[in-house]
């Protein structure tokens, strides 16, 4: 099969000719349609914890049609069956895969980290981790799945309440989605606050009720000071979704006596706050990760209902053949916001 392959860190990826996979017996093999570009991709091409090693095919965003069954594959699965699938095949016997909760098998494979991805024509997916998708719901729109469940997961974690005031910052493709959510689920004020005047308007597509643009040179002061002028107050819930380092002692300094921060963003640097400040406003700081398959299925569900729109996120449809260049490009912010990889 035909796939993009990582080989080293400063160097494209390589379009190359590799071996099909073979699924352990409770696997299936997906044909992959669509992949999506995400920034944990752009992470693990570069120096840092999280880099690929040599010979990894990226890619955990997939979505596409079942190629073969396992032959003690449970469920119902049959070759043709349109799926997407969270990148993670736990081992199916502990608590956490019981429960959905695949993220915390602790002998689990990920997709595109340890196991290859799906910037393929074809690419396994477990059994219990793999979700039918309903006929109503086009294969590209379900290529955004994964970053759904991503925010998806960060809101219910935040346990957002109707009518709290809520701050995002950062309008990446997270910062987006959790912007949508927040306002699906009754956030009487969403503020994006982002730099990028491209992201600033998608932005308010998305669900933002006010955008506003940081004057880094007035820092926390002058951003809550913006904030309060839009909402007449400070935020309930601030969703860090950048990951660059000082935006939490920033969060810390924004958010009021008992207020929420979600840090969701990826941030791989040592970084510094001062923790007497979260201790005298007595801040609750809950870091969120991943997703459970119950957060796939309602962002599937959503989205087949049209009770949400992520349409404007998708700014480019690309080629296998085209991605090592475009890849590249990302490296440096741009109108772009989700690139997803069309394997045909």
């Amino acid at each position: 099969m035909k796939a993009a392959v990582f080989k080293e860190v400063g160097q494209p990826l390589s379009i190359e000719t590799v071996a099909d996979p073979v699924p352990a017996a409770s696997e299936l093999v997906m044909k992959v349609a669509y992949c999506g570009i995400c920034g944990t991709d752009l992470h693990a091409t570069r120096e840092g914890l999280t880099t690929a090693c040599c010979g990894q095919i990226l890619g955990h965003e997939f979505v596409g049609e079942i190629a073969e069954v396992g032959r003690e594959a449970v469920g119902d699965w049959k070759v043709g069956d349109r799926v997407c699938a969270l990148p993670f095949i736990g081992c199916g016997k502990c608590v956490a895969c019981a429960t959905g909760q695949f993220f915390q098998c602790t002998n689990k494979k990920v997709s595109g980290v340890d196991d290859q991805g799906g910037f393929a024509d074809y690419v396994t997916s477990g059994c219990r981790e793999t979700i039918l998708l309903p006929d109503e719901l086009d294969l590209e729109t379900a290529a955004l799945v994964e970053p759904l469940a991503v925010s998806l997961h960060a809101v219910r974690v935040a346990g957002l309440k109707a009518g709290q005031r809520v701050l995002v910052m950062g309008a990446g493709p997270i910062g987006l989605t959790v912007a949508l959510w927040a306002k699906f689920f009754g956030a009487r004020d969403v503020v994006v606050s982002e730099l990028a005047d491209t992201r600033a308007a998608l932005a308010r597509k998305m669900g933002a009720t006010h955008v506003i643009k940081p004057d880094l040179t007035a820092g926390s002061a002058g951003l809550l000071e913006q904030f309060s002028d839009l909402t007449g107050g400070a935020p309930d819930i601030i969703f860090e979704c950048v990951g660059a380092p000082g935006l939490l002692q920033q969060c810390m300094e924004i958010a009021p006596y008992g207020g929420k921060i979600i840090p969701v963003g990826v941030c791989e640097q040592p970084d510094s706050v001062m923790p007497f400040l979260g201790l005298i406003k007595e801040l609750n700081v809950q870091f969120a990760i991943a997703y459970t398959k119950d957060d796939f299925e309602t962002s599937i569900a959503m989205l087949a209902e049209k009770r949400i729109d992520i349409s404007p996120m998708i700014t480019d449809v690309i080629a296998l053949d085209d991605l090592p260049g475009v890849f590249e490009a990302l490296r440096t912010p741009s109108h772009q916001c989700k690139v997803l990889a069309k394997i045909d």
